[in-house]
Parts: C-alpha cells; sequence; structure tokens
C-alpha cells in the first residue's frame, strides 16, 4: 500500500472512529445541565474539545478485525476516550504541566477553575469503569477490560509513567533504555489497553491477543518519538497547544537524546515492528497497517 493510500485508510479509521465515540459519548455522558451543572459542564468541555480519538480509533479497528461492530465496541471506546481525558485534563494543571492551551482552546482549568478542573477529571476517570461494567457483554468481556483499563492507567502503566516522567525531569543521565521504559508506561500502556480492549470486546483469540501486543509496543513507540518531534518542530496551530515545553521543563525526550534525524529513524523502525507483528492476519491487518505508518506522518 502506497503512502498516500494508507493516509488515505487511516483518515477514514479515525473519522469513523471520532463519529462512533461522539454519538456514543454524547449518549452515555450526563447532560450539562445535570447537577452539579458546572462539574458536568466542566466534563463536558474537556471530552467535546475534539482531538484525533486515536486509542478508540485503535479499539475500533482492531474490534472489527476480530468480528465486532461498533454497537459491541461502543462501551470501550467511551471509556477510553474518557479516561483518556481525565488524563488531559490533570497534565495541564499548574501542579503537572501547567499548561493553558489544549486542543486549540483554553485548558480545562483556564476555563473553570482548578478545583472543578480536578474533579471533572476524577469524574471522567471513575466514568470509564462505570461505562465498562454497565454496558459491556457478555461479563467476561468487561472484567477484562476493566482489567485492561486498570492495569494501562494505573502505577504500572499510565500513572506510573508519568511519575518517572517526573522524576527525570532536569536529570542528565538519560539513556535510551530509560526513556524508553518510561514512555511504555507513560503513553504505551493506554494504547496497547486500547487494543486489547478492543479484542476482548469482540472474543478475539490467542493468534489475535499475540499479535496485537506486538503491534501495540510498536505503534507505542512511534506515537510519543513523534509527538517528541512534533513539540520541536510541529506548529502550534495545528497541535492547538503549546510547542517547545518539554526542553523547557528539562523533560527527557527523543529528539534531545538521539537528534532529529536519529529519532526518525526510530520512529520509522518502531512502526515497521508494528506492521510486521500483523503478518499472522494476512490481509485482515490492512486498516491498522495503514494507521501505524500513519503516524510518522501526522503533524498534530
Amino acid at each position: 500500500m502506497s503512502t498516500a493510500a494508507s493516509a488515505d485508510v487511516a483518515t477514514t479509521i479515525l473519522a469513523r472512529a471520532v463519529r462512533a465515540a461522539d454519538t456514543a459519548l454524547e449518549a452515555w455522558l450526563p447532560p450539562a445541565a445535570t447537577a452539579p451543572a458546572r462539574l458536568h459542564e466542566a466534563m463536558r468541555y474537556a471530552v467535546f474539545a475534539g482531538g484525533k480519538r486515536l486509542r478508540p480509533a485503535l479499539a475500533l479497528a482492531w474490534g472489527e478485525v476480530c468480528g465486532a461492530t461498533p454497537a459491541r465496541l461502543a462501551p470501550a471506546l467511551v471509556a477510553l476516550e474518557v479516561l483518556h481525558t481525565y488524563t488531559l485534563v490533570h497534565d495541564d494543571l499548574p501542579a503537572m504541566d501547567d499548561d493553558d492551551l489544549r486542543r486549540g482552546r483554553p485548558t480545562c482549568h483556564k476555563a473553570f477553575d482548578e478545583a472543578t478542573a480536578i474533579l471533572a477529571g476524577d469524574a471522567l476517570l471513575t466514568l470509564a469503569f462505570e461505562v465498562i461494567a454497565r454496558e459491556t457483554r457478555p461479563a467476561e468481556a468487561a472484567v477484562a477490560c476493566v482489567r485492561e483499563l486498570a492495569e494501562g492507567s494505573g502505577p504500572i502503566g499510565m500513572a506510573g509513567g508519568q511519575m518517572a516522567d517526573l522524576e527525570a525531569e532536569g536529570r542528565d543521565d538519560a539513556t535510551l533504555e530509560a526513556l524508553e521504559a518510561i514512555h511504555r508506561r507513560k503513553t504505551g500502556a493506554l494504547l496497547r489497553a486500547a487494543l486489547r480492549m478492543g479484542g476482548h470486546s469482540a472474543g478475539a483469540g490467542p493468534l489475535e491477543l499475540a499479535a496485537l501486543d506486538a503491534y501495540g509496543r510498536g505503534v507505542g513507540l512511534a506515537f510519543q518519538i513523534v509527538d517528541d518531534l512534533l513539540d520541536v518542530q510541529g506548529d502550534e496551530q495545528k497541535l492547538g497547544k503549546r510547542v517547545g515545553k518539554d526542553s523547557g521543563l528539562g523533560k527527557w525526550t527523543y529528539p534531545a537524546l538521539l537528534g532529529i534525524d536519529g529519532s526518525r529513524r526510530k520512529a520509522r523502525q518502531a512502526a515497521d515492528e508494528a506492521v510486521a507483528a500483523l503478518g499472522p492476519l494476512g490481509t485482515r491487518g490492512a486498516r491498522l497497517r495503514a494507521l501505524a505508518l500513519d503516524l510518522l506522518e501526522r503533524d498534530r
């Protein structure tokens, strides 16, 4: 598949994920007028600010490979997006990255206030597990999805990676191994959870689950490297957030460690490894191949 064809396929997948996720989010997020209204306004403000819906896209694409319908996958799509949004709301707080722009508009704590943003994040986090427990069928799939979401976002996943990232700020002893360990948890763990949740929701077998683990590792690494590159070279208008913040905070990044060209080569290697992992799926993996390759070209 050519680069242009891959980009077209990836654009279609992402657009379908946005429609599927947003439809389900609109149905399952409490209306803004629900008491306490300020809390629910803040939750909806953060969730419906836009975004790529990459995690729902991965769950949708993988779930459909395994034979599930979008309706069957909807609880996973909603849970992944509201949990991801909670991480962004909290990440933007003054105690963390202290950002004032997210997805092209004021961050939640700027649009409301810090206390409301904290509570909105807390509510989105817990809503993720409520939706999975209430809406996922059969019960075995619900249990598996709860486990994947908890592991992907908890102390051995995203939260642990975020802590390690904070502890590394300003230190000059970065190594590639240590940097990858941080981002396997901070970014890769939740992307892997998205894939596995799509698989569990669809009743995936051992072949699919083994392939998606390797695919998830490659995609997670490629995504983070490109994210680091965009912080150095990206267009703030397209990204909808500040650029150059990582270097300002003294964070460990791939461009700082490998340089721009070295980072691009590393991202390509990671994407190629993700694509190679799809070999056992044959033609069923075409859309997932397109998503992995499209990550290398993204500009936001």
